[in-house]
C-alpha cells in the first residue's frame, strides 16, 4: 500500500495526533456555557475583583530570572537525550557534551555578574 514502508505507524500517529485536539475543542464548544452576560465579559483574578489598571510596568528582573530559567530547562531537554544514548555516541560526542556546557556556564556567570539571579 505505501511506497515507504514502516512510516504505516508513522501516519496513524499523525492522525490520532491531529484528532484529540479536534475532539477536545469540539468537545468543549459542545459542553461549554452559552450565556453572554455581563459576567463573563469581566476579569477574574483569582475569585476576587482585579484592583487597579492592567497595564502596570513589571520590572525587568522578572524577565531575566524567566530568561535564566527557560535557558537552563532548554539544556536539560537536550541533555537528557545525550544520556540515555552516551554509550553509544563516543568520545567526540563527550566532548561536543562538554562544550555546550562550557556555553552555558560562561552564560550563567554572565547573567549572575549581571544581577540577573538576585531576586531582592
Amino acid at each position: 500500500m505505501f511506497v515507504l514502508s514502516g512510516y504505516e505507524y508513522l501516519l496513524g500517529f499523525l492522525l490520532v495526533c491531529s484528532l484529540v485536539p479536534a475532539l477536545a475543542l469540539s468537545a468543549s464548544k459542545l459542553l461549554r456555557p452559552s450565556t453572554r452576560g455581563p459576567e463573563r465579559r469581566t476579569t477574574y483574578e483569582s475569585g476576587m475583583e482585579p484592583v487597579g489598571g492592567a497595564w502596570i510596568q513589571f520590572n525587568i528582573r522578572y524577565y531575566m530570572f524567566a530568561l535564566v530559567f527557560v535557558i537552563f530547562d532548554v539544556e536539560t531537554v537536550f541533555l537528557y537525550p545525550w544520556a540515555v544514548a552516551f554509550h553509544r555516541l563516543g568520545l567526540l560526542a563527550f566532548v561536543e557534551a562538554l562544550i555546550f556546557i562550557a556555553i552555558l556556564v560562561i552564560g550563567l556567570v554572565y547573567a549572575w555578574r549581571k544581577g540577573a539571579l538576585e531576586w531582592s
